[in-house]
């Protein structure tokens, strides 16, 4: 994302909870050219989310584009949804959700005030903000809050006549390649469990326990779908899937019937 937004000329704030892979990440944008600075932030706190947007205001005079894209894996595929702690549910839900609930409270009032137009890109997953794997009893519920919320996002602005949108991502249409397999190495000390089972280390073995075809979506095909939505004011910016469309119309078909869903498959 932050690749695609210097290219089209844009003024970047990059945000990651460790300093060491900002600053990486600083490194490899500044061959890029354009103006682009890093704050180490912690999504889950408030505080630390608010001086990102103290930071990027400062920097810039003025945000036009929020994403609010961290998000983290449990390892609870193996798991069934009774047997997850209190801890395994506080940290995927202090990222996934109230990281976003943060995002959108410190940047959507300066963004308000200063009465330009902008845009609030929350990332969901279709595996719960469209349809549920089985296996991510968090992961999916987390996802599926987000794309919720976000709806309610966009019906206040409208409410309002705000000078905002809100959108909806979705990436894909196939796993996406990142690191999140990997994010238990950010969980904070309070709320990581001894007891906790090793989780899958690569995709492909994701993709087999969860029953999906294993195929990769590269990041900068999501990026660059999230640019087309952005640019095309889309709420929902949902790469096209004959898998998914299927799934979400088999959904929605029993939930008009009201009829017991069935397993998922492939």
């Amino acid at each position: 994302l932050s690749e695609v937004f210097l290219r089209r000329g844009m003024n970047v704030v990059v945000a990651d909870i460790e300093a060491a892979a900002l600053e990486r990440a600083l490194e490899a944008l500044g061959q890029l050219g354009g103006k682009v600075i890093g704050v180490v932030t912690d999504v889950t706190r408030p505080d630390s989310v608010d001086n990102l947007a103290e930071k990027a205001f400062e920097a810039f005079n003025g945000v036009h584009i929020v994403c609010n894209n961290a998000g983290v894996g449990i390892k609870e595929a193996q798991r069934r949804l009774w047997t997850l702690t209190e801890n395994d549910w506080a940290w995927g839900y202090n990222v996934n959700v109230m990281g976003v609930v943060n995002g959108i409270r410190a940047f959507v009032p300066r963004m308000l005030e200063a009465g330009d137009s902008g845009h609030i890109v929350n990332t969901s997953s279709g595996n719960g903000g469209l349809t549920s794997l089985p296996t991510t009893p968090i992961y999916a519920s987390s996802k599926a809050a987000v794309t919720s919320l976000t709806e309610v996002l966009h019906y206040q602005f409208l409410m309002d006549g705000a000078p905002l949108q809100a959108h909806l991502l979705f990436p894909g249409p196939h796993l996406v390649n990142t690191n999140i397999l990997a994010s238990e190495r950010n969980r904070p000390q309070a709320l990581r469990d001894d007891n906790t089972p090793a989780g899958y280390l690569s995709m492909a073995e994701l993709a087999r326990s969860s029953g999906v075809d294993f195929q990769l979506t590269e990041p900068m095909e999501v990026a660059e779908t999230c640019m087309a939505g952005i640019e095309n004011d889309q709420f929902w910016i949902l790469p096209p899937s004959d898998r998914q469309d299927s799934k979400v119309r088999e959904r929605t078909a029993s939930i008009l019937a009201r009829s017991n869903p069935d397993l998922p498959t492939g």
